[in-house]
C-alpha cells in the first residue's frame, strides 16, 4: 500500500502496506471488522454507518462523508449518478483530499476501490487511520506508532504480567487493555481479580467496559485474537489509538509535567558541560605548552645509536603520549558543539569560554604543536638517513665488488680456448649461441661496473674513512673489465668465420629437406590413391575418376624432374664435404628421407599406374550396363505410372457423372476392370526389370520419379478403387429395387449430391451434407443432425458417401414428400419458366425475407444462369434453409 510521507515519518518501512502479498485470512477478517467499527464510530456523527467495508465505499459517497467528519472540512461536491464514471469521480475526490493532507498515495487507484478490491479498500482505510488517528500522537519526542507504543508501555509499566512490546502478541491475554482502563479509570475494573490464564474473560471485560463507559466501539473479537497466532497489528493499533484519544486529556497534564522536568534536567546538564569544558581546555593547553620546546630541540648526535634513541623517544610520544590528547581535543570539540546545540534548542544564550580557551585558541595551539612535531620528525629522519647512507654505500660497494669478482673468475681462460676448430655446424652454432649469451651477460654487467665506480666516487665525496682501499679495489675491477672486452671480440670473430663455412652445407641440407618432404608426401599420397578401392554408382562418377587419373598421369614428367633436382642437391652436399674436408657428423639433421627411399617410392608409383588403368576400365563397363538397366526400367515406369493415374481419374468421373442407367454404368465399370486386369503383364515385366536393378545394387534412377513401390501401391489402389466402385453401383441397384425408386429419382439424388459436393471428391463433408439436407426441407437442430450423421456415418469419419446419402434419402422419402413440395413451390413462383428472377421474389415475399432469400440463393446459382435468375436448386436451398420462410 501507499506510504505516508509527511514532515515526520510515523511508520517504519516494514510496517507499510504490501500490496504484492495476500492478506492472511484471519488478519483480513480482523482488519475488516476493526476498520468497519472505526469508520462507523465517526460516521454515526453524521447519522449513518456502513455494513460492508468492501461494498459501501464503492460509490465514494460515504468515503467522502467519512473524511469530512474526521477532518472537519468540506470536500468537493460529490457526483450523485449511478454510473461507474460517477463513482470513480467521487473516489478520486476522496483520494485527492487524502493526498492534500501530505499523504503520498502509491499504487492505489479509484478503479480498485470502485471494483470492491478488499486489499486496496483496507489499505486506504488504514492510511486514513494513520493520518487522522495515529500520526498526531506524540510521547517524549516520539510520534505515531512509536509514540503510541511508548504511551502504552508508560501506562502499563506498574501492572503485573503486562509487557507491551508490540501491537500483536503483547495484547493476546487482554491484560494490556484492562491495565490501560484501570490506570485512567480504576473504578471501572477490579484489576486484582483478573488472571493471565483467562484471556477470554480479560478481553471481553475490556471490550465491554470500553464500549459502555468510554464510548469506544467494540472493534475486535476476543475469539479472533485468541485463536490467531499473531493478531493483526493494524487492527490492534487502530483499537488502542481509541484508548489514547479517550484518555488524551489526562495525558496532556502528564506531558506538561514531564516537559518542566525535562527543562530543569537540561539546564543542569548544560552547566556541568560548561565546567567540564573549562577544565579539559586548561589541561590540554598546558600539555601543549610543555611539549613544544622538546620538539623544537635540534641538537644532533654523533652516533647512529644515539639518533636511533631520539627516534624511539619520538615514536613513544606519537604512540603513547599524543593519542590520548588527540582524543581529549576531539571530545572537547564534541562537548562544545553539543553544549551549543542544547543551549540553542532551549533558547538559551550561547556559551562563551574563558579568554584563551576558545575552540579556535585550542586549534591554533594544536597547529603549532603539529608544526613543531613535523619539523622534528623531518630533522630526525634526515640525520638518520645521512648516517645510514654512509653505512649503506660502503656495504653496497663491498657487496657489488664481491659479486663482480666472483662472476669474472675463470672468464679469461674460457675466452682463450680453441674448442670450435673441429666442431660441426650444430656444435659451432651452439658454441656461438653460448658466446652470444656470454656477450649479453657481459653487457649486463657493464651497469654493475659503472655502479661500483659511482659508489666509490660518492664515498670519496662524503669523506668515507676507508676511501683508499675502496679506490684500489675499484681500479682492479676496471682493468680486468677492459681485458675481458678485448678477448670477447676476438673469440666472436673466430666463431663467425667457422660458422659461415658450415652454414652453406646446412642450407643445402635444409633445401633438400624442404623439397624432399613434400615430394615424398606426394608419392605416398599417389600410392595411396592408386591402391585405394573405389565405389561408384553412376557412369558420371566413374568418368570423373578416369579424368582425374589421366590428369594425374600428366603430372608424372614434372614429378620426375623434381626427383632429379632433389638428388642433385644431395650430390652437391657430397661434393662440398669432399672438397673442403668439412667435419659433417651423421645424416641430414632436417629429415629422415634419403635418396634411396625417394628412388624406391618413385619406382612403386610407376608400377601402380597401369594397374589403376585396368581397374577403371572394368568399372566403366559395369556402370554402362547399370545405366542401361536404369533407362529400361524408367521407360516402362514413366508409362505405367501415368496410366494408373489416368485410370483412377476415369473411375472417379464414372462414379460421379450420371450417364445412362445403373446397369449401363455397371457394365462400363466391369469393362474397365477387365482392361485393368489385362494390364497386369506389363506390371510383371516391370517387376522383372526391378529385380535386375536390385541385383546390380542400383539404388537411384534419375530417369524417372517412379519407384517400384510407387507402382505397386498405385496398382493396388487402382484394383481396390474399381472393385469398390463396382460394389457401390451394385448396392445402388439393390437399393433401387428394394425401395422401388425410379432412375429419375436416383439421377435427382446424384444431382443433389454432386451439387453440394463442392470439392468434387465423390464424398461430402458434414457441413456440405447439412446444407444439402436444409435445401430439401429439413429443419435441423444440433441433436437431429447428430442423429442423422450417426446413420450415414456410423464410423465417425466426418464424411458422407453417395451410397449412404441414397440409403438415407430412400428411407426418408417414404415418410415425407419434400421433393414434391419443392417442385410445387418452384412452379408456382416460376410459372412457365425454369427459373425465378430476383425481382419476382421481391414482389412475392416481404422485403426483409426476399432479400435474405436472394442472398442465401446467390452462392448456389449455376454458372450458366441468366443475370438475376435463380434456378431450382438455388430456390430449394433458400426456401427450406430457414424454418420461418
Amino acid at each position: 500500500m501507499e506510504e505516508y510521507d509527511g514532515d515526520s515519518a510515523y511508520m517504519p518501512q516494514e510496517d507499510d502496506w504490501d500490496r504484492d502479498l495476500l492478506l492472511d485470512p484471519a488478519w483480513e477478517k480482523q482488519q475488516s471488522k476493526t476498520f468497519t467499527a472505526w469508520c462507523n464510530s465517526h460516521l454515526r456523527k453524521a447519522g449513518t454507518q456502513i455494513e460492508n467495508i468492501d461494498e459501501d465505499f464503492r460509490d465514494g459517497l460515504k468515503l467522502m462523508l467519512l473524511l469530512e467528519v474526521i477532518a472537519g472540512e468540506r470536500l468537493a461536491k460529490p457526483e450523485r449518478g449511478k454510473m461507474r464514471v460517477h463513482k470513480i469521480s467521487n473516489v478520486n475526490k476522496a483520494l485527492n483530499f487524502i493526498a492534500s493532507k501530505g499523504v503520498k498515495l502509491v499504487s492505489i487507484g479509484a478503479e480498485e476501490i470502485v471494483d470492491g478490491n478488499n486489499k486496496m479498500t483496507l489499505g486506504m482505510i488504514w492510511t486514513i487511520i494513520l493520518r487522522f488517528a495515529i500520526q498526531d500522537i506524540s510521547v517524549e519526542e516520539t510520534s505515531a506508532k512509536e509514540g503510541l507504543l511508548l504511551w502504552c508501555q508508560r501506562k502499563t509499566a506498574p501492572y503485573k504480567n503486562v509487557n507491551i512490546q508490540n501491537f500483536h502478541i503483547s495484547w493476546k491475554d487482554g491484560l494490556g487493555f484492562c491495565a490501560l482502563i484501570h490506570r485512567h479509570r480504576p473504578e471501572l475494573i477490579d484489576y486484582g481479580k483478573l488472571r493471565k490464564d483467562d484471556p477470554m474473560t480479560n478481553l471481553n471485560t475490556a471490550f465491554d467496559v470500553a464500549e459502555k463507559y468510554l464510548d469506544i466501539p467494540k472493534m475486535l473479537d476476543a475469539e479472533d485474537i485468541i485463536s490467531t497466532l499473531r493478531p493483526d497489528e493494524k487492527a490492534v493499533m487502530t483499537y488502542v489509538s481509541c484508548y489514547y484519544h479517550a484518555f488524551s486529556g489526562k495525558q496532556k497534564a502528564e506531558t506538561a509535567a514531564n516537559r518542566i522536568c525535562k527543562v530543569l534536567a537540561v539546564n543542569q546538564e548544560n552547566e556541568q558541560l560548561m565546567e567540564d569544558y573549562e577544565k579539559l581546555a586548561s589541561d590540554l593547553l598546558e600539555w601543549i605548552r610543555q611539549t613544544i620546546p622538546w620538539l623544537e630541540n635540534r641538537m644532533p648526535e654523533n652516533t647512529m645509536q644515539a639518533m636511533q634513541q631520539k627516534l624511539e623517544d619520538f615514536r613513544d610520544y606519537r604512540r603513547l603520549h599524543k593519542p590520548p590528547k588527540v582524543q581529549e581535543k576531539c571530545q572537547l570539540e564534541i562537548n562544545f558543539n553539543t553544549l551549543q546545540t542544547k543551549l540553542r534548542l532551549s533558547n538559551r544564550p550561547a556559551f562563551m569560554p574563558s579568554e584563551g580557551k576558545m575552540v579556535s585558541d585550542i586549534n591554533n595551539a594544536w597547529g603549532n604543536l603539529e608544526g613543531a612535531e613535523k619539523g622534528y620528525e623531518e630533522w630526525l629522519l634526515n640525520e638518520i638517513r645521512r648516517l645510514e647512507r654512509l653505512d649503506h654505500l660502503a656495504a653496497k660497494f663491498r657487496q657489488k665488488a664481491a659479486i663482480h669478482e666472483a662472476w669474472t673468475e675463470g672468464k679469461e681462460e674460457l675466452l682463450q680456448k680453441n674448442d670450435y676448430e673441429k666442431a660441426s655446424l650444430s656444435e659451432i652454432k651452439a658454441v656461438l649461441k653460448k658466446h652470444e649469451a656470454f656477450e649479453s651477460d657481459l653487457a649486463a654487467h657493464q651497469d654493475r661496473v659503472e655502479q661500483i665506480a659511482a659508489i666509490a666516487q660518492e664515498l670519496n665525496e662524503l669523506d668515507y674513512y676507508d676511501s683508499p682501499s675502496v679506490n684500489a679495489r675499484c681500479q682492479r675491477i676496471c682493468d680486468e673489465w677492459d681485458s675481458l672486452g678485448d678477448l670477447t671480440q676476438k673469440r666472436t670473430e673466430a666463431l663467425q668465420r667457422t660458422e659461415k663455412l658450415l652454414e652453406t652445407i646446412d642450407q643445402l641440407y635444409l633445401e633438400f629437406a624442404k623439397r624432399a618432404a613434400p615430394f615424398n608426401n606426394w608419392m605416398e599420397g599417389a600410392m595411396e590413391d592408386l591402391q585405394d578401392t573405389f565405389i561408384v554408382h553412376t557412369i558420371e562418377e566413374i568418368q570423373g575418376l578416369s579424368t582425374a587419373h589421366e590428369q594425374f598421369k600428366a603430372t608424372l614428367p614434372e614429378a620426375d624432374k623434381e626427383r632429379q633436382a632433389i638428388l642433385g642437391i644431395h650430390n652437391e652436399i657430397a661434393k662440398i664435404v669432399q672438397t673442403y674436408h668439412v667435419n659433417v657428423a651423421g645424416s641430414n639433421p632436417y629429415t629422415t628421407i634419403n635418396p634411396q627411399e625417394v628412388n624406391g617410392k618413385w619406382d612403386k608409383v610407376r608400377q601402380l599406374v597401369p594397374q589403376r588403368d585396368q581397374a577403371l576400365i572394368e568399372e566403366h563397363s559395369r556402370q554402362q550396363n547399370n545405366e542401361r538397366l536404369r533407362r529400361q526400367f524408367a521407360n516402362q515406369a514413366n508409362v505405367i505410372g501415368p496410366w494408373i493415374q489416368t485410370k483412377m481419374e476415369e473411375i472417379g468421373r464414372i462414379s460421379i457423372e450420371m450417364h445412362g442407367t445403373l446397369e449401363d454404368q455397371l457394365t462400363n465399370l466391369r469393362q474397365y476392370e477387365k482392361s485393368i486386369h489385362n494390364y497386369k503383364a506389363k506390371i510383371d515385366q516391370l517387376e522383372g526389370d526391378h529385380q535386375l536393378i536390385q541385383e546390380a545394387l542400383i539404388f537411384d534412377n534419375k530417369h524417372t520419379n517412379y519407384t517400384m513401390e510407387h507402382i505397386r501401391v498405385g496398382w493396388e489402389q487402382l484394383l481396390t478403387t474399381i472393385a469398390r466402385t463396382i460394389n457401390e453401383i451394385e448396392n445402388q441397384i439393390l437399393t433401387r429395387d428394394a425401395k422401388g425408386i425410379t432412375q429419375e429419382q436416383l439421377n435427382e439424388f446424384r444431382a443433389s449430391f454432386n451439387h453440394f459436393d463442392r470439392k468434387r471428391s465423390g464424398i461430402m463433408d458434414a457441413e456440405d451434407f447439412k446444407t444439402c439436407l436444409i435445401s430439401v426441407g429439413y429443419n435441423l437442430g444440433e441433436n437431429e443432425f447428430s442423429r442423422i450423421m450417426s446413420i450415414v456415418d456410423p464410423n465417425r469419419m466426418g464424411v458422407v458417401t453417395f451410397q449412404a446419402f441414397v440409403d438415407f434419402m430412400c428411407h426418408e422419402t417414404a415418410d415425407t414428400d419434400t421433393a414434391d413440395q419443392v417442385v410445387a413451390s418452384f412452379k408456382v413462383l416460376a410459372g412457365d419458366k425454369n427459373y425465378i428472377l430476383a425481382d419476382e421474389l421481391r414482389r412475392e415475399l416481404p422485403p426483409d425475407q426476399a432479400e435474405y432469400c436472394i442472398a442465401r440463393m446467390a452462392p448456389y446459382t449455376g454458372p450458366d444462369a441468366a443475370p438475376g435468375a435463380l434456378d431450382y436448386m438455388s430456390f430449394s436451398t433458400a426456401l427450406y434453409g430457414e424454418s420461418d420462410l
